[in-house]
């Protein structure tokens, strides 16, 4: 099996040669062809390269264009930093919404153009290069996410308590527009696209149902309407929301480090797919091949089946190879004989 058959098979319930690895490589992957990450960032070659190249290398079953979180906001006219070797970074000082009242003239970006452009011919390149044999995941920003973009984290934590009908109000826009880029992401050549929600793990349960996961699932059932997998990936500690992701409808769930994987499967039952959750830090870059194998043993025997095997969040850039390689060996070991019964000798 290649990359897209292994991942389809486990998606669909089917046995499978070997568990899929879908480890997150940004920075990595650009120090891994001697890149600068401005380039990376910014030059869809140099991001297409880095995957490609990475994926191929190590064994990865997919190759993605994440890069950073301000793709859509640039393109909104957000002010974005942007460093030599560091990823692009909001200017929450000088953020997009900070006066509320900008959202009523605020209009969706042409997609064909600016940052997503570039995201759009990453994908076309990936397809053209590897789309037969690895998965290509494209990505959006969430609506918690994107609005703390436009909005600064801060003000939108704060209006959820003040002005509740101005962040309903945003997340409608930040939906047509994540929805419209998606849209063109999957005319492009992805398969999959990924949400990353970051900022919803800084709310809490009750704001979480009545806010986020409303918009979250329109996110989720847009994407499954232009027909792409949806993969949910919300950094930091999600366990008092777990229960609310996995009825989204995801095809896969990332879980971070912070949320055990399983409290995961009990939150959200037998059937939803979990990637994850070795630390990135202290287990895939710190520790030995030995103990990264012994970290992805406990995370699937918590997992069972329905599981792919990835570290919590991004794969840090000075990851020891031989660490990372570790990570693709317990994959490329445990067999998948169906959707309800796996090895994990």
């Amino acid at each position: 099996m290649n990359g897209v058959e292994r991942i389809e098979a486990l998606l669909n319930g089917s046995g499978t040669d070997q568990l899929p690895c879908m480890p997150i490589t940004m920075q990595f992957a650009c120090d891994f062809i001697g890149a600068k990450y401005l380039d990376y960032a910014t030059d869809y070659r140099v991001m297409a390269e880095g995957q490609v190249r990475t994926a191929e290398a190590f064994g990865f079953d997919y190759v993605n264009t994440m890069s950073d979180p301000a793709t859509e906001a640039a393109d909104c006219g957000a002010t974005v930093v942007f460093y030599p070797n560091s990823p692009p970074a909001i200017d929450e000082s000088n953020a997009l919404l900070i006066d509320k009242r900008a959202l009523t003239s605020l209009a969706i970006p042409d997609c064909t153009a600016g940052r997503m452009l570039n995201r759009l011919r990453a994908l076309e390149l990936l397809k053209q290069r590897v789309g037969g044999e690895k998965q290509v995941e494209g990505w959006i920003e969430g609506p918690c996410a994107e609005a703390a973009d436009l909005r600064g984290i801060n003000n939108l934590m704060v209006d959820f308590i003040d002005d509740p009908a101005f962040v309903t109000d945003l997340f409608e826009f930040v939906l047509a527009m994540e929805l419209e880029f998606a849209r063109h992401q999957v005319a492009a050549g992805a398969k999959s696209i990924g949400i990353g929600d970051a900022a919803a793990s800084l709310v809490g349960p009750r704001i979480y149902e009545k806010y986020v996961y409303p918009f979250e699932k329109r996110m989720v059932d847009g994407v499954h309407a232009l027909g792409a997998r949806v993969r949910l990936h919300i950094c930091g500690n999600t366990r008092k929301i777990l229960a609310g992701m996995g009825r989204l409808g995801c095809d896969i769930v990332d879980l971070d480090f912070l949320a055990p994987v399983g409290e995961g499967r009990q939150a959200m039952g037998p059937d939803q797919i979990l990637l994850g959750n070795i630390d990135p830090v202290r287990v895939l870059r710190n520790g030995t091949p030995d103990e990264v194998l012994s970290a992805l043993q406990q995370c699937h025997e918590q997992a069972g089946a329905r599981w792919i095997c990835g570290a919590g969040c991004e794969v840090v850039r000075d990851t020891p190879h031989e660490n990372l390689k570790a990570l693709v060996q317990y994959a490329a070991s445990h067999t998948l004989a169906g959707s309800s019964n796996c090895s994990i000798e």
